[in-house]
C-alpha cells in the first residue's frame, strides 16, 4: 500500500439525520442505526480533491469474525443486492447507502476503498461502523405493517400493560419494555450471539438473520434459560431467595442488563409475563413489531389430544397421574410478531404467536412458534411451528373424573367452553384491553366452530350431564370481588327444577392456587346434607377470614373455590368451580410540577396497609423507560395496619415525550402491589430549543 499522507481524513456518519429518518433516534443519537430496505448517507472528507481516475469500492463485514463479507455494487443491480452511489463537490464526497430489504439485520463494518485506475488499493478506511435493523416501515420488508398508530404502539411505545388474573376479573400490571433504554440493542444482538445456533455455526446462524421467522424462533428459545445460556430462569414456587422473586420485576431492562453484566448467565427469576415481557422487549428493539398477549383459562396440553384430564380424589384435591401431566392455567402470556410467512402457503401471514415460556420442546428445543394466528382459527395444524400446541391452550377440552380409592375413574363433567377466554392485549389507542378473541376462534358454540375442530382433528363431544334426561339439580357459585385482607363469603346456589323435594350432600372447598394451578393449601371445608323444595333454590355460605386464606395464599392471591353435589340415585355428581382473585389496593404516584429533560423531578410514592397486621420490610421499586434506571426505596419502619406510608423520589428525565413511572411495592406479608404514572417529558427552552440526546 502507498506510504503517503492519508486521502480520507474525516468521516461523517450524519447520524442525526440518518436515525431520525430510520426511526432510531430513541436508541442512540451518535452511533449510526439504520433499518433495512432504506437508504442513509455518510460523508467522507479527503485531504484533496479525489483525482477523477481514481474510485471508491465499499466492502461489508459482518460479525465478530467477519462470517459475513459484502462487496457493495456500485450502481443498482437487478437482484436485492447492497449497492450505493456518490456525488462529490472537490474534496467532500457523499455516499448513500442502499441496503436490500432482506439485509441481514447486525453491526456492520464499512470499509472505504480508494482505488487506482490499475486496481491497486491506495488506501482503506475500516473506521465506519452501523447498525442495521428490520424495517416494518418498509413495504418490501417481510415485518412491514402499514398502519402508523400499529407500528407506534407495537414498535416505538416502551411501556405496556400485562393482563392477569382471571378470566372473569382480569387485573393488570404496567410494565417497562425500555427497548430504547441505553445499550438494550447491544444486549438484543448478545442475546442472539448466545444461541446454540451462533456458537455451533456462527457463519450459518449470521447469513439466517435476515429472517424474522428464524430471529423469533433463536429469541423464544434464548429468553428462557432452558438447555442454552438463555436471560431467563423460570420457578413457578418459592423459595425465590436466591434470585428475585418473578412479580417483582417491573421491566424487561434491569433483566437484560443483569443477564449481560454476569456474563450470560440466567437471571433469576420468571414467570410467563417476564418472559412476555422480555421477549417483547427484544423484538421491539430489532424492528419486529410485537405485542404481549393474555390468554385466560390457557390449557397445557403435554399429549397433544386436544383435551385433557383433572383427576380429583374424593376430597377434592387435584393430583396427578403417571408421569407429567396436563393442566391449565389461570392466564398465560405469550407474544404475537407481525410477519409475512413466505415459508409458508398462502394465508398465514399477519400475527404470529411466539412463547418463550418454557413448556414443551420443539425440534428438540425450549421455544414455541412462530405460529400463525390464523391457522389456529382455521384448525390447520400442519403449519409450522407448533400449531397443535397452541390451539390446545385456546382450544382444549377440561374432562373432570374423580379417582376412587380403589382406583376406579368417575367422568363427573366436560366442560368445552372455558379454556380460551377473554384473550386480551394492551390497546393501540390508550392504557385498555383489547380483546382479541375472535383472532383466534370462532364464536362458542357455532357452526364454523365445530367445523373447525373437526378440522383440527378433535372429536366434537357433547358436553355432560351424560343423560339425556332434563337436569333436576343445578349449582353456581357465586362471590363479590374480594380485597386482600378482608373476610369474604362464598356462596353456593344449589337450584331444584324437579317436581319433587331433592336431598343432597355438598362439599365446598377453598383452596389457595398458584395461576398455573399449583395446589398451595386448604383454606376451609365444608360437608353439609342439604333439602331443596321443588322448584326452590338453597343457598349455603361459605366464609373465608383473612386468617384463613394467609397461611398458604399464593404470591398472586387466588382462592380456588370447587362444589361437589351427590344425590342418591343420580348417576353423576354435579361439579362447580371458580377461581376468586383476591383484589391488590392501589399504590398512588403522584408527579410534582411539569417534568423538562435532565431537570429534577419530584415523585410522591403512597400506599396504605390494608392487613389487619403490621407490614415489615416494605421497599418500593421504581423505573421509566427515559426517566430513571430501576431503584429501591427502602421503607424504614413497619407498616401498622390502616397505616399510609409516602416516600419521595427524585430523578431527571433523559429523554423527551410521553413516558411511564411503573412502582412496585413488596414486604414480608404484601408483595405484588403495583402503580404507575404517565409523565410528560418537555424540552428545556433556554432561548433556543435543545436537542441534546439521551447520550
Amino acid at each position: 500500500m502507498a506510504n503517503h499522507k492519508s486521502l480520507i481524513t474525516a468521516a461523517d456518519l450524519r447520524s442525526h439525520e440518518n436515525n431520525l429518518a430510520h426511526h432510531t433516534r430513541d436508541i442512540d443519537r451518535k452511533r449510526l442505526i439504520v433499518r433495512r430496505g432504506q437508504a442513509f448517507s455518510i460523508t467522507l472528507q479527503f485531504s484533496d480533491s479525489l483525482p477523477p481516475d481514481h474510485h471508491l469500492e465499499l466492502v461489508l463485514h459482518l460479525g465478530k469474525r467477519e462470517e459475513v463479507v459484502i462487496k457493495v455494487q456500485k450502481e443498482r443491480g437487478t437482484g436485492d443486492k447492497w449497492w450505493f452511489n456518490q456525488q462529490g463537490a472537490q474534496d467532500e464526497i457523499l455516499l448513500t447507502m442502499h441496503s436490500p430489504a432482506d439485509a441481514i439485520i447486525g453491526h456492520y463494518q464499512l470499509s472505504v476503498l480508494v482505488m487506482s485506475p490499475d486496481g491497486r488499493i491506495l488506501e482503506e478506511n475500516d473506521k465506519i461502523s452501523f447498525h442495521l435493523l428490520f424495517n416494518p416501515w418498509c413495504k418490501d420488508d417481510v415485518v412491514y405493517l402499514p398502519d402508523e398508530s400499529l407500528l407506534q404502539e407495537y414498535v416505538m411505545n416502551e411501556d405496556g400493560i400485562i393482563y392477569m388474573g382471571a378470566w372473569d376479573h382480569i387485573g393488570s400490571i404496567p410494565w417497562n419494555y425500555g427497548q430504547f433504554e441505553d445499550f438494550v440493542m447491544d444486549i438484543c444482538f448478545e442475546v442472539l450471539d448466545n444461541s446454540n445456533d451462533a456458537l455451533k455455526n456462527s457463519e450459518m446462524d449470521m447469513e439466517r438473520r435476515f429472517d424474522p421467522v428464524y430471529v423469533g424462533r433463536i429469541i423464544t428459545a434464548m429468553v428462557n434459560a432452558n438447555g442454552d445460556r438463555g436471560v431467563v430462569a423460570g420457578r413457578w414456587q418459592e423459595p425465590y431467595s436466591d434470585g428475585v422473586a418473578p412479580f417483582r420485576w417491573t421491566g424487561s431492562v434491569p433483566i437484560l442488563q443483569q443477564w449481560s453484566k454476569a456474563g450470560a448467565r440466567a437471571v433469576k427469576y420468571g414467570q410467563c409475563w417476564v418472559f412476555a415481557g422480555v421477549a417483547c422487549t427484544v423484538l421491539r428493539c430489532l424492528g419486529i413489531p410485537t405485542r404481549l398477549i393474555t390468554n385466560f383459562s390457557s390449557a397445557h396440553d403435554v399429549d397433544g389430544n386436544l383435551s385433557f384430564d383433572l383427576l380429583l380424589n374424593e376430597k377434592l384435591e387435584t393430583f396427578n397421574g403417571e408421569g407429567r401431566s396436563d393442566s391449565s392455567w389461570n392466564f398465560h402470556c405469550w407474544v404475537e410478531s407481525w410477519m409475512r410467512r413466505e415459508d409458508l402457503p398462502k394465508g398465514n401471514d399477519g400475527w404470529q404467536v411466539l412463547d418463550p415460556t418454557p413448556q414443551e420442546l420443539s425440534d428438540g428445543v425450549f421455544c414455541c412458534g412462530p405460529c400463525p394466528v390464523k391457522a389456529i382459527k382455521e384448525g390447520n395444524l400442519a403449519v409450522k411451528y407448533d400449531a397443535p400446541f397452541v390451539f390446545a391452550e385456546v382450544n382444549a377440552d377440561i374432562i373432570y373424573w374423580i379417582v376412587h380409592p380403589d382406583g376406579q375413574r368417575q367422568k363427573i363433567k366436560v366442560d368445552q367452553s372455558t379454556v380460551g377466554r377473554n384473550i386480551s392485549t394492551k390497546s393501540v389507542y390508550g392504557n385498555h384491553r383489547q380483546d382479541v378473541t375472535e383472532e383466534y376462534k370462532y364464536p362458542e358454540g357455532s357452526t364454523k366452530e365445530r367445523e373447525v375442530y373437526e378440522k383440527a382433528g378433535r372429536p366434537v363431544t357433547e358436553p355432560t350431564n351424560g343423560t339425556a334426561e332434563p337436569v333436576q339439580l343445578q349449582m353456581k357459585i357465586k362471590h363479590a370481588k374480594p380485597v386482600f385482607g378482608t373476610d369474604f363469603d362464598v356462596i353456593v346456589e344449589v337450584k331444584n327444577n324437579g317436581e319433587k323435594d331433592a336431598h343432597a350432600q355438598l362439599t365446598m372447598l377453598a383452596l389457595a392456587v398458584t395461576y398455573n394451578s399449583l395446589h398451595r393449601g386448604e383454606c376451609q371445608r365444608k360437608t353439609i346434607t342439604v333439602s331443596v323444595p321443588a322448584h326452590q333454590a338453597h343457598r349455603e355460605v361459605l366464609r373465608l377470614r383473612y386468617d384463613d386464606y394467609v397461611r398458604c395464599v399464593s404470591e398472586q392471591h387466588l382462592i380456588r373455590v370447587k362444589a361437589l353435589l351427590e344425590a342418591p340415585g343420580a348417576n353423576e355428581p354435579i361439579m362447580a368451580m371458580t377461581n376468586i382473585p383476591l383484589s391488590m389496593p392501589e399504590l398512588l404516584v403522584q408527579l410534582n410540577g411539569k417534568a423538562v429533560v435532565y431537570e429534577l423531578s419530584t415523585a410522591y410514592i403512597s400506599f396504605t396497609n390494608p392487613l389487619p397486621v403490621p407490614l415489615k420490610g416494605g421497599m418500593f421499586t421504581v423505573e421509566g423507560a427515559g426517566l430513571l434506571s430501576a431503584t429501591e426505596v427502602l421503607v424504614g419502619d413497619d407498616i401498622a395496619p390502616g397505616q399510609k406510608v409516602s416516600v419521595k423520589l427524585s430523578f431527571k428525565p433523559i429523554r423527551t415525550g410521553v413516558r411511564k413511572l411503573v412502582v412496585d411495592f413488596d414486604s414480608d406479608r404484601l408483595k405484588d402491589v403495583k402503580g404507575a404514572a404517565t409523565v410528560v417529558v418537555h424540552k428545556r427552552y433556554n432561548g433556543s430549543w435543545d436537542f441534546i440526546g439521551n447520550f
